[in-house]
This record gives C-alpha cells, sequence and structure tokens, in this order.
C-alpha cells in the first residue's frame, strides 16, 4: 500500500464529501438559517412597531383622559353655576315673596287702624251726643256742667 495513494483516496473522498455537502446539504441548511434569520428579523421589527403601536395608544389615551377631565371640569363648573343661579333666584323670590305677605299684612294692620278709628270717632261721636243731650236736659249751672265734662272725659 502506497501512502501516497491512500492520501490521494482521502482527498477525493473528502473532496465528493465537500461536493456533495456543498450541493445537497448546504442550500437547505443555509436556506434555513436565512428563514430563521428572516423570522427573528420580522419578529424584532413586529415588537418594534407593536411598543411603538402602544406608546402612540398611550399617549392617545393619556390624551383622551385629560380631554375627558377638561370636560368633566368644565361640566362640574356649570353644575356650580347653575346651582348658584337656582340659590339665588330662590333666593330673589323667597324675598319677593316676603315683601307681598309684609305688604299685605300691612295693608290688613292699616285697615284695621282706620276701622278702629272710625269705631272710636263713631263712639265719641255718640259720647258726645250723649253729653250734650245730659247737658240740655238739665239746667245750666257751671258746677254741674263740670260734673258731667269730668265724667264724659272719664268715658273717652
Amino acid at each position: 500500500m502506497n501512502i501516497n495513494m491512500t492520501f490521494f483516496g482521502q482527498m477525493l473522498t473528502f473532496a465528493v464529501l465537500i461536493w456533495v455537502t456543498m450541493k445537497f446539504i448546504w442550500p437547505p441548511l443555509n436556506a434555513a438559517i436565512e428563514e430563521r434569520q428572516r423570522k427573528i428579523a420580522d419578529g424584532l421589527a413586529a415588537a418594534d412597531n407593536s411598543q411603538k403601536a402602544l406608546e402612540q395608544a398611550q399617549t392617545n389615551a393619556d390624551a383622551a383622559i385629560r380631554e375627558a377631565r377638561a370636560k368633566a371640569n368644565e361640566i362640574i363648573e356649570q353644575a356650580h353655576q347653575r346651582a348658584n343661579q337656582i340659590v339665588e333666584q330662590a333666593q330673589s323670590e323667597a324675598v319677593a315673596a316676603g315683601n307681598r305677605q309684609k305688604d299685605v299684612a300691612q295693608a290688613e294692620i292699616a285697615a284695621a287702624s282706620n276701622r278702629a278709628r272710625e269705631e272710636l270717632r263713631s263712639q265719641v261721636a255718640s259720647l258726645a251726643v250723649a253729653g250734650a243731650e245730659k247737658v240740655l236736659r238739665r239746667e245750666i249751672d257751671p258746677g254741674a256742667h263740670r260734673v258731667l265734662l269730668d265724667e264724659l272725659a272719664a268715658q273717652l
């Protein structure tokens, strides 16, 4: 056996193995590696896009929350203003009703006072007529007149 021949046979076998590997094994293996790299790259790109979409959604949500809070504060402020208007209106209506009742009561008091005065005048007039009758029935005597006038004054 010749070492050169063995060496040459091994080289030829090795060359055939390399050629078979390069022709039939390496391309599918390389395609699988490239496919895996492409899937990983797509996955990373999708993750980046998802992260950006999440950040955009968070920004939009924050903006919507700020807008909702602003509208809520505006609605609350309008409710406070309306409540104040209702309270002021109720107060003014209560004051007006109180003034009307006060005016009615004053009118009733004035009417009662006028009736009492008229009644008092009527009584004074009847007493004056009664006193004059008594004076005229008696004789004219200053002492008697004085007694009658004192009685009349006591009755008034």
